[in-house]
């Protein structure tokens, strides 16, 4: 590992936030002037992004915290995913005629696993901050009571599920006016949101799992048709796993190990470029390549990754250099490889419906925090009385052999349900550590995080800014379907055409994706910058200028 204490500048200037929300960013920073730490503004920023930005997480889901804890000089990735109930079978969302029935894995309390964010922000708290959980989560408290403005992406995203969310009570009630959108700008409160809050504060995790919250939560989702019981809830912990390290151009990359793919993907994709001097190819030639190595990535996400505490997913063997040489050399350098041609498995669009954010403080403590409901608005259920939405994740499983689930990604029996099994995930929080620089990115996005983390990552070793690499253009290829996407201005027509001619099947979105979040630490001054996705720019705002500050 790059030590960051033997940096020119040993710690930085400033801290600074990029979250996708200004609300959340100024919560964040209010908990950094009250003397937290990177660690405990991330749990201010986590409750309220879970808040106000219900579409995208909340203490109904869960998330991957990936920390750097500068007393020690030591990285630490924090599983909080969701677990599959104890209930929950292999073929539970398959019909009598073997089926997969992908609507009982998205809407409904059948598709929730138990929510991991909750019990994620006691760890955080308890091992790695310096405040006690009622003050970090105080911002969040406080919101909830006196209301936030319900704004664009809020109502752009509630656009896709408004009936889901009418056809639910507690939703309903919670989330529509008079059973439909709110107008934009309309003052929103959640004085059950406030309430769990302090529950979690004043008692811990056991304030959610436990008493009369879990209470509340196995009761309201077993009458709403779910599985929960209150083991499920009672036994869910965290996990503390090792993160997957790449060396690449001369820097380190911090990244996600399973159950996210993200980590993985990535050592491939860099280990197979590394045969290549891809840096001083032309821009057709350059996209050739790395689409041709997300391509062999993808398809080993499919077959081989999983829960690693319920499958042997061989990650030395994927992240190793020997195998690397082995699918570069099934690379064409002037032709794509049609997916079908590799041996594998036998898209819907992607939207932000995953949130990120980065948060580095004057002590050189990072945490790059990736959190989720899955698709926009969970699964369009709130327990009446708890103030938040459930995840939807049980459709992050693969619910049958080469059945693609709502990102288009598909998977074998390594990501099958198993009860208290963790979903694979895309989710991709990362650090970049160089001798000049320290990074911390991530971004939602579905099946495209792992590539959009890539291609920031390309920005930040060319020696962009936060802002220029939130800003950079975007592309994606995950195996199937078998064909590159692409931002609207990610390549000029001459371009498309070359590319074309290389054999892809290039798709040309009208939208942009993700929402990614930058900060980064010029370590020969001590320097901080923040910047945040221009793609929901104006969004949510709090009392700060942007989604991103530094705290001076």
């Amino acid at each position: 590992m790059l030590a960051l204490a033997d940096a020119p500048a040993a710690k930085p200037r400033q801290a600074a936030i990029a979250s996708a929300n200004a609300y959340a960013t100024d919560a964040g920073m209010e908990v950094l002037a009250k003397g937290g730490n990177a660690f405990d503004a991330a749990v201010a920023v986590s409750a309220t992004l879970g808040l106000v930005e219900p579409e995208s997480s909340g203490l109904g889901g869960g998330g991957f915290m990936l920390l750097h804890v500068a007393r020690d000089q030591r990285d630490v990735f924090v599983d909080a995913r969701e677990r599959a109930p104890f209930a929950a079978t292999r073929d539970m969302f398959l019909d009598a005629e073997g089926n997969a029935n992908r609507r009982l894995s998205v809407d409904g309390a059948l598709a929730a696993g138990i929510p991991g964010l909750p019990a994620g922000l006691e760890h955080l708290a308890k091992r790695y901050g310096k405040l006690p959980l009622s003050e970090s989560l105080a911002p969040a408290i406080r919101l909830a009571r006196e209301g936030w403005k319900f704004g664009p992406k809020n109502a752009a995203m509630m656009g896709y599920r408004r009936d889901a969310l009418a056809a639910n009570a507690g939703a309903a009630r919670l989330f529509l006016r008079d059973g439909q959108v709110p107008a934009q700008g309309t003052l929103m409160r959640n004085e059950d949101y406030a309430r769990t809050l302090e529950a979690i504060a004043r008692e811990g995790a056991d304030g959610f799992y436990r008493g009369a919250n879990g209470r509340r939560l196995v009761a309201g989702v077993r009458k709403a048709g779910g599985i929960w019981t209150a083991r499920d809830l009672e036994e869910y912990r965290v996990v503390e796993r090792e993160p997957i390290r790449i060396r690449h151009r001369g820097v380190e990359i911090v990244t996600a190990p399973p159950p996210s793919s993200g980590g993985v993907a990535l050592a491939t994709i860099f280990n197979i470029l590394d045969g290549y001097d891809y840096a001083a190819m032309g821009k057709v030639a350059r996209t050739h390549l790395v689409v041709e190595a997300m391509r062999r990535a993808y398809r080993d996400r499919a077959i081989y990754l999983g829960d690693p505490d319920f499958v042997q997913v061989p990650v030395p063997l994927l992240v190793g250099k020997d195998y690397a040489a082995g699918l570069r050399a099934g690379i064409n350098t002037e032709r794509a490889t049609p997916s079908d041609m590799l041996p594998g498995v036998t898209v819907p669009p992607s939207r932000p419906d995953t949130t990120h954010f980065s948060v580095i403080d004057a002590e050189g403590n990072l945490a790059a925090v990736t959190q989720t409901v899955n698709l926009p608005y969970g699964n369009a259920v709130v327990v009446p009385g708890t103030g938040f939405l459930l995840n939807n994740e049980m459709d992050d499983f693969s619910v049958k052999p080469g059945v693609p689930n709502a990102f288009g990604l598909v998977g074998e029996d390594a990501n099958a349900i198993a009860p208290g099994k963790r979903p694979l995930s895309s989710m991709t929080p990362t650090f970049l550590l160089g001798q000049d620089r320290v990074a911390v990115l991530g971004t939602p996005g579905g099946s495209r995080i792992v590539t959009m983390v890539l291609l920031g990552l390309f920005e930040l070793m060319e020696g962009e800014g936060a802002q220029a690499t939130a800003d950079a253009p975007r592309f994606h290829h995950q195996y199937l379907p078998d064909q590159l996407s692409a931002e609207p201005e990610a390549f000029t027509a001459a371009e498309i055409e070359a590319l074309k001619a290389r054999g892809h099947a290039v798709q040309v979105g009208d939208r942009s994706w993700g929402n990614m979040q930058v900060v980064l630490w010029r370590r020969d001054t001590g320097e901080v910058e923040a910047g945040t996705d221009p793609r929901w720019k104006g969004v949510g705002k709090g009392t700060s200028s942007d989604e991103s500050a530094i705290y001076r």
